[in-house]
């Protein structure tokens, strides 16, 4: 029996690719397995190539697999597209409807299951995806009854023979599969998971539930790929908690929404991918000037312009830092895992109400839509900070506003919402005095930058930098962010194999970059490995400007809207350690 196993689905987008990955997956979730999925779409509503990846486990993982067990194919397209990550003898469940032939050099197992057929005789082609499943499972050799429960979880709401007609197709692709094969494939049996239960979700969605979680109950956003999962997860919930969702006509309004909702008490955030942020950066600089809290949700993808909507990269990082014009305090927060998604989504309101500053939670593709496992959340864990949030004012002398942007040691003034009494004061976006009255005097403006950029100085966030550090003097220091870091993590336990030592550090706040927290580790390594998802390297790029040793700094890119495979990694170590030690 094996301990982990990957398996792929593709197609046409549209025809079911999706459903049959879900239904799979969920069957698998329940039995307790981790899982870790990676999906490839065309950025079109219907037609073109799509794929869905499963990688199965009875450990932990948080990579994509490097080769391919099982390709289940409704198309010759997706076989000739995928087969080159099957390992030898691996397996093909195709469509006997399209005559499917192996390419030339590709060693695998062939099975012409007549899945559009099985479906027809059942009343209609859209069946095609339960016999597809059913094949899948089936070569597995799992238990059919956690399979047929997730068929009826999935289609239930359309009655009991709808339902009957998918575990038929499921039964009849299962048998089909098996007279082909022999019975299940004795070298893809799975050893037993732990049946425990785990979540099995997209950063999206945890980011979403982390919203709610915070106390957010209004959010301003306009769809967008890859960030419109947060805007529909919401749309479903809001509403049942007294909040609410609007689709604003452009990205410009979203964020000025979110500002006004924040500036008026409510908790409020807004969520789009590189080309809103850019339209975002005016409002967002509003943010700055007149130190209203907003959260801001970046799920970075392939750029520029519309680029690549729909696949992975990691090239905002300079647009979030410096994006906006003029200088104002901001935070720039990047979570590497679901579990962070969550519970940084919660910090990050609290952050921006503390500093009374925009905050920027920035993921990439991988993370926000690839599914998951996840450990169960901890809710204990939740902490609401409103900062200096003021809800009874002090008197103020007659004719005398309230001292919204009074000068304080640590750049932080006291807050008020409209409709406190005697919290009456001035909101511009021109530079102002203490009580908000436009001022151009010099000694008032340097006075007033000075107070706002002081906040950068204080900023504590929880696990600024998340390492794993068990050598002293490692021969590679490897640091990532966002999606990498489980990648990164499997590539170093082979490379560990090899005699090379190696520490791992995600960077998790961006800006104000952790200079401090970061330097001991790249002092102490012989070389420093940086792997980002962009092509001019632009984490490596802050590390040299607040850490220093750019001598000893190398960069492992990828750019080609794919996220890093595990051997990707390894090879580039490897490579880098032998070029250093001659």
């Amino acid at each position: 029996m094996i301990s982990q196993l990957s398996w792929k689905i593709g197609g046409q987008q549209g025809e079911g690719v999706e459903s049959t990955d879900r239904i799979f997956s969920t069957a698998l979730n329940r039995l307790g397995y981790y899982l870790y999925g990676y999906r490839h779409f065309s950025s079109r509503i219907k037609g073109g190539h799509t794929n869905n990846k499963i990688r199965i486990s009875t450990k932990p993982i948080r990579a994509i697999s490097d080769d391919l067990d099982i390709l289940v194919a409704f198309d010759q397209e997706s076989i000739d597209f995928n087969a080159h990550e099957l390992r030898d003898n691996g397996v093909i469940v195709a469509d006997a409807k399209f005559n499917p032939v192996l390419p030339e050099g590709i060693k695998a197992r062939l099975f012409p299951v007549p899945i559009t057929a099985i479906a027809e005789e059942l009343g209609t082609s859209l069946f095609k995806n339960m016999a597809a499943s059913g094949a899948s499972w089936a070569l597995l050799g799992l238990p059919i009854d956690v399979f047929n429960k997730a068929v009826e979880e999935e289609f239930g709401r359309k009655g009991a023979a709808v339902v009957e007609k998918n575990i038929e197709a499921v039964r009849k692709g299962a048998e089909s599969v098996l007279e082909l094969a022999g019975g299940p494939i004795a070298d893809f049996q799975l050893e037993p998971a732990d049946g425990q239960q785990k979540l099995f979700m997209i950063g999206n969605d945890a980011i979403a539930l982390g919203a709610v979680a915070a106390g957010c109950r209004f959010m301003p956003a306009y769809p967008i790929t890859p960030a419109s999962e947060v805007m529909e997860y919401l749309q479903k919930v809001l509403p049942k908690l007294g909040g609410t969702v609007i689709q604003t006509e452009d990205e410009i309004a979203a964020c000025t929404m979110a500002i006004g909702a924040n500036y008026a008490g409510a908790r409020a955030l807004t969520a789009s991918a590189g080309p809103g942020l850019s339209l975002m950066m005016e409002a967002i600089g509003l943010a700055g000037m007149t130190e209203t809290p907003v959260v801001i949700v970046d799920t970075q993808r392939g750029g520029p312009s519309t680029g690549l909507p729909t696949k992975q990269e990691q090239s905002d990082l300079n647009a979030m830092v410096y994006g906006t014009h003029g200088e104002i305090p901001k935070i720039v927060l990047s979570p590497s895992t679901i579990e962070e998604c969550f519970y940084d989504t919660i910090e990050a309101f609290n952050l921006a109400e503390q500093y009374q500053v925009p905050v920027i939670l920035m993921t990439d593709l991988q993370l926000s839509l690839g599914k998951q496992s996840a450990e169960m959340l901890d809710y204990n864990r939740i902490v609401i900070d409103r900062g200096a949030l003021v809800t009874e004012a002090p008197e103020q002398e007659p004719n005398q506003l309230f001292k919204r942007y009074e000068f304080t040691e640590k750049g932080v003034s006291p807050r008020v919402i409209p409709g406190v009494k005697h919290g009456i004061h001035h909101v511009t976006g021109v530079e102002h005095d203490q009580t908000g009255r436009p001022s151009e005097s010099t000694e008032n403006r340097q006075r007033m930058m000075d107070k706002r950029l002081e906040k950068l100085k204080h900023i504590q966030v929880t696990d600024a930098i998340k390492f794993d550090a068990p050598h002293e003097n490692p021969d590679l220091l490897i640091i990532g962010m966002g999606s990498t870091g489980g990648t990164i993590d499997e590539a170093r336990s082979r490379v560990e194999l090899e005699g090379i030592k190696t520490n791992h550090a995600t960077v998790r706040l961006i800006h104000p970059f952790p200079a401090d927290q970061l330097r001991p580790l790249v002092e102490k390594a012989k070389q420093v490995i940086v792997v980002e998802n962009n092509a001019t390297g632009q984490l490596a790029d802050q590390i040299k400007l607040h850490v220093g040793h750019a001598d000893k700094i190398k960069n492992v890119l990828k750019y080609n809207g794919n996220p890093f495979l595990p051997a990707e990694i390894e090879q580039k170590c490897k490579e880098l350690t032998l070029a250093w030690q001659h």
